[in-house]
């Protein structure tokens, strides 16, 4: 079965320690982000970040939680989260149907 994300309203743009930003527009970009490519791999908030974001593409806590513990996650690994531009009205996930937050 496919997870269907849930897509922010408000995009991230993330400082990267290696100098790069990369934008995540949507919940599971960032879980994708945050178990893949993360840079500590530990931390208070990066646990409660995977779990918040878990919880979220379940649809049993609000997306802004997620979005919250992931720029908490962000500043604790020392990589700046700063708000981007807002997504196009009805703006799609590349992965299929989601829902907008």
């Amino acid at each position: 079965m496919a997870v269907r994300d849930v897509l922010w309203t408000h995009p991230l743009k993330v400082t990267l320690r290696s100098g790069l930003e990369r934008t995540f527009g949507s919940v599971y970009e960032a879980l994708d982000f945050l178990q893949n490519e993360w840079p500590l791999k530990q931390g208070e908030r990066y646990g409660r970040a995977i779990s918040s974001c878990r919880r979220a593409l379940d649809r049993m806590t609000p997306p802004a939680v997620a979005r919250e513990a992931f720029i908490a996650a962000c500043q604790e690994a020392d990589m700046p989260a700063v708000m981007a531009a807002p997504l196009p009205y009805g703006r799609l996930s590349q992965r299929g149907p989601s829902a907008e937050v």
